[in-house]
């Protein structure tokens, strides 16, 4: 019962987050006004230890004699049976009010979150107080940007842009306000006061532009926890769950951001020189708020943060002077000290990624506990040294525990007080008054507790992964543990029996490789049963984790760990030691990124990223499948585990297969809606399926529209991803449509001693990623519309960046007017119908494909937060032509043209050359379906010359005045009347 309930009461506060999240409720609720969430958390407590102690107390007692089982026991059970049945209904009663208290837990917290957030995007102008860390730096020579979690107050319309002049004006007046107002110990005016209760935690955001702002952005990396300052701001709503179906790599950016409780978003347009908060006015404000308890947590966790803002500008010291390596290799060295990972790059966080030992960045229960343990030890040594009398009035084990738990805690908020860290703490001590109270209960029921005790503090953490990833990794370690250790006292007993003295030497080397095996069987474990849960989180699982765990763990557990730890003590006391130390740190830590870069780069083994979409059916079955295994012995049998393996194994193979079964073509977010792709699976006879990826930016080239932030390296990453959750491993062609320049001739490095490299022209955005998925896919054929003319000397040259001279090239063909390309039996025909890169005009050399097949293609939105439940796109216009002439009967091709134009001239220069000809045509099509872009210039003569029956676009809106609602009208009459 007691799993039971606690995973029913996590469940329900799950389902009723997400219920309220897609459901509107009324925001005038009595009930929930008058209940917090800190109040009802305190009544759950109460009932959950009522029920604990009623269960305790309700085990029948075992020491009766042999003599009164005979007389007087069936007198005594016919007497208490009506006081269990009452028993039950009472533990009946406190279960049910506590899983009806846990969803009205997590409906106050939604309801609170929905009264605070950002609704409409809006220009303001705002008092902004720093709240920790920011999450990255603002660097304009790496294209990093900054990202900070805030307070805004003193909320005010922005009626015109402000300059940084005009913020240092508002911080005096601010100034003068507060001391004042601090001085005759008065509040502040009215309309002040009304402004103040305006209060929002938002994200803010600014990234390198060019623009005069750059120098004054670049000042926000000396803000420090606690500061305040005026900026003026662009605040925008948290994307919801429904937008995150159009992120790329299906990372529901909405559930983290509520999970850090963030009310909405922000852009920095201009920040104030000075800050708003001098000592006197923040010593006068900390005494008037000295009886409330939260100011002084507050203040006392604002201290913390700054300490590890100054140790982050410790190691931010002279950082342009280090080359990129040395930089990643601080920059990993200060995540496994403080957690603070805003020094790190996109290169190394995908190295770490791809190794299968990202969470080794992050601190983990390991850490805050090593730390306790050592600390512990240390202080019951000068304990036993110099000061033993006091165990004659305290244990030595609670000496040692109140260091650990005191260790923990403060070590958990130098690092964040993140979940893990957060548990880690914690756990010790609840494990610690389990203890000290004697009471039966196990570890494993103290971590269950724990957890239902923090979704009940805070109910959003159920949406962050590491809450899971946390609590399940340790229940596993524990469930392992226990057998291990059962197996282990056999052996050696068996050992020690069987040699005892006689072979020392043999059995010394015996343990040595128990050990070893231990070591992998934990590894092989614990990748096994968390693969579920990571390929649900993440969508992916990267297969050298289990290989690499082996020895990364050893090696930053017992040597990199313990030495940063140990310059972090000699920080505080002599700085110079541990500046030698984390020289020492970083120096290994180089070594081993160049060794995971060398793993991770060999050719046999670069496909290392599994992608198998899971759903809450799969892990139930995986769960099925586990169960056996994780009963205790003798329990269930555990060839109970076949029947869910082999239904797992079998939807996993049929969900693989069916993707390739129906003709396909994926739209694939980009996170840019100019910039589309989409992907072509054609199955065929004498192969799997035919995979065909067309790319394609629509920016309008008559019109002045912002540049793309995308580049190449993310673009490509994400799309590598994509095509893996679809199991495409290879392609036989990649179509840009987008004309191109001639390429650039150059290509420079963002920063010495890397491989990124910055695209000097937008148009060689997609030939960028053509050329870095070509170092990690097979493909055939690379089709590019406009002049390619310089592509192998584009090719060579970044290859050269990359050094990858040992990678696969490939040769640009041109994608131009009439070029076909016909499968062995001519199920599919792909065809250029626009694209003419003779001609001295780059506006008309874009290419509009058409794909002529067998069976009607299909076309989904692809969703990749569940690929297997990408939803059919949104037909803009169902065009009312003729019924079918007999030609068109007799036909079995369907049509799909892939329209790309950002020029009118494209289909003006058809009319021309080519709508004759296509009028003449004696193939018709039994359905013909154009995809193109809102942007598009075509005309309503040509979607009528082209037979157009359906209207379909990539960023789901109409094609605006090329296709109103009368140029459909006219379609539909000139079709009716020209047959």
């Amino acid at each position: 019962m007691y799993w039971l309930i606690g995973s029913l009461i996590i469940i329900v506060m799950m389902g009723v987050l997400a219920a309220s999240d897609n459901v509107s409720l009324p925001t005038d609720l009595s009930l929930l006004g008058m209940v917090s969430t800190t109040s009802l958390s305190l009544v759950l407590i109460a009932f959950a230890t009522i029920l604990i102690a009623s269960t305790q107390f309700s085990i029948p007692s075992i020491g009766r004699h042999n003599a009164d089982k005979n007389t007087s026991n069936g007198t005594f059970r016919r007497n208490k049976f009506p006081f269990r049945i009452i028993n039950y209904l009472v533990l009946a009663v406190l279960a049910t009010v506590l899983v009806i208290g846990s969803a009205l837990q997590a409906l106050i917290t939604h309801q609170q979150a929905e009264t605070t957030e950002i609704t409409v995007p809006i220009r303001v102008q705002a008092l902004v107080r720093i709240e920790g860390l920011s999450d990255s730096v603002y660097d304009a020579t790496t294209d990093s940007g900054y990202r900070q979690v805030a307070v805004i107050t003193n909320i005010a319309p922005l009626v015109a842009e402000l300059a940084p002049t005009e913020l240092a004006a508002k911080t005096s007046d601010y100034l003068d306000v507060n001391k004042n107002s601090l001085s005759t110990n008065k509040n502040v005016s009215s309309n002040e006061v009304s402004i103040k209760a305006n209060e929002h935690r938002i994200l803010l955001s600014a990234y390198p532009r060019t623009s005069t702002n750059d120098n004054q952005l670049s000042s926000l990396n000396d803000l420090q926890p606690g500061d305040e300052i005026f900026m003026s701001l662009a605040l925008a709503p948290l994307a919801t769950s429904e937008q995150a179906l159009n992120n790329p790599t299906g990372f529901d950016s909405y559930r983290w951001l509520r999970g850090r409780h963030i009310d909405g978003v922000a852009s920095i347009l201009a920040v104030s020189p000075t800050l708003a908060n001098s000592n006197e006015i923040s010593n006068e404000k900390y005494a008037k708020q000295s009886l409330d308890s939260d100011s002084y947590l507050q203040r006392f966790r604002t201290h913390i943060d700054q300490g590890r803002w100054r140790l982050r500008k410790h190691f931010y010291q002279d950082w342009s002077a280090h080359t990129t390596a040395e930089q990643q290799a601080k920059a990993v060295t200060l995540s496994l000290l403080t957690g603070d990972r805003s020094l790190i790059n996109r290169d190394t966080k995908d190295l770490y990624q791809l190794a299968g030992i990202s969470h080794l960045l992050a601190i983990s229960g390991t850490h805050v506990l090593f730390l306790a343990i050592v600390l512990a030890g240390i202080v019951v040594l000068l304990f036993d040294r110099n000061y033993s009398v006091i165990y004659r009035r305290i244990p030595r084990w609670q000496v040692r525990w109140w260091v650990m738990i005191g260790a923990a805690f403060i070590y958990a908020l130098f690092t964040g007080f993140d979940v893990p860290a957060a548990r880690t703490a914690w756990m010790l001590l609840a494990i610690g008054f389990v203890r000290l109270t004697l009471l039966p209960i196990s570890t494993v029921r103290v971590l269950l507790a724990l957890a239902v005790l923090m979704a009940w503090r805070d109910p959003y953490v159920l949406w962050q992964a590491g809450y899971w990833l946390s609590f399940i990794a340790v229940a596993l370690l524990l469930k392992y543990d226990d057998k291990s250790y059962e197996h282990q006292t056999t052996a050696a007993t068996t050992i020690y029996d069987d040699k005892q003295r006689t072979h020392i030497s043999s059995a010394l080397s015996s343990r040595i490789w128990q050990m070893v095996k231990r070591v992998f069987k934990l590894q092989f474990w614990l990748f096994l049963t968390l693969l579920p849960v990571t390929l649900l989180l993440f969508g992916k699982a990267s297969l050298w984790g289990i290989f690499i765990n082996l020895f990364a763990i050893g090696l930053f557990g017992w040597v990199i760990v313990p030495l940063n730890l140990l310059a972090g003590l000699c920080y505080l006391l002599v700085p110079s030691i541990a500046d030698i130390l984390w020289s020492i740190i970083s120096t290994i830590v180089g070594h081993l990124h160049d060794l995971m870069s060398w793993l991770t780069s060999l050719p046999a083994l670069s496909d290392a990223w599994l992608y198998t979409p899971v759903n809450i059916a799969l892990l139930s079955m995986a769960l099925l499948s586990a169960l056996p295994w994780l009963m205790p012995r003798g329990l269930l049998s555990r060839w109970l585990t076949l029947p869910p393996l082999t239904l797992l194994m079998m939807t996993v193979y049929a969900n693989h297969q069916s993707f390739v079964t129906v003709p396909t073509l994926y739209i694939l977010p980009t996170g840019d809606s100019y910039v589309t792709a989409a992907l072509l699976q054609y199955p065929t006879v004498n192969e799997d399926s035919t995979n065909w990826l067309f790319l394609a930016d629509h920016r309008p080239a008559s019109t002045r529209t912002m540049p793309s932030s995308l580049i190449a390296d993310k673009l490509s990453t994400n799309l590598k991803q994509q095509l893996g959750s679809l199991s495409v491993d290879k392609l036989e062609s990649i179509i840009v449509q987008s004309s191109s320049v001639g390429l650039t001739d150059t290509l420079t490095p963002n920063n010495k001693n890397t491989a990124t490299v910055t695209v000097t022209k937008a148009s060689d955005l997609l030939p960028m990623t053509v050329a870095q998925l070509n170092e990690q896919l097979p493909i055939s054929q690379y089709w590019q519309a406009g002049r390619s003319d310089r592509w192998s000397e584009f090719q060579q040259a970044y290859k050269t960046i990359r050094q990858s001279e040992n990678k696969p090239t490939i040769s640009a063909q041109p994608c131009e007017q009439g070029k076909i390309w016909q499968s062995t039996n001519d199920e599919l025909s792909v065809q250029a119908i626009t694209g003419w890169s003779e001609i001295g005009d780059a506006s008309v050399w874009d290419c509009t494909i058409a794909l002529d097949t067998n069976l009607p293609i299909r076309v989904l939105r692809y969703n990749a937060a569940d690929p297997l439940n990408s939803l059919p796109v949104n037909s803009q216009a169902q065009i009312a032509t003729n019924q079918l002439t007999g030609k068109q009967l007799e036909s079995s091709q369907s049509r799909l043209v892939l329209n790309t134009d950002t020029h009118k001239r494209v289909w003006q220069l058809w009319s021309l050359l080519c709508s004759a000809e296509l009028n003449h045509e004696d193939m018709l099509f039994k359905n013909t379906r154009w995809l193109g872009h809102s942007t598009s210039q075509v005309k309503a003569d040509v979607i009528n010359s082209q037979r157009i029956d359906e209207v379909i676009t990539y960023d789901n809106k109409s094609l605006g005045t090329a296709l109103s609602l009368d140029n459909i009208d006219s379609i539909r009459n000139v079709g009716t009347a020209n047959p």
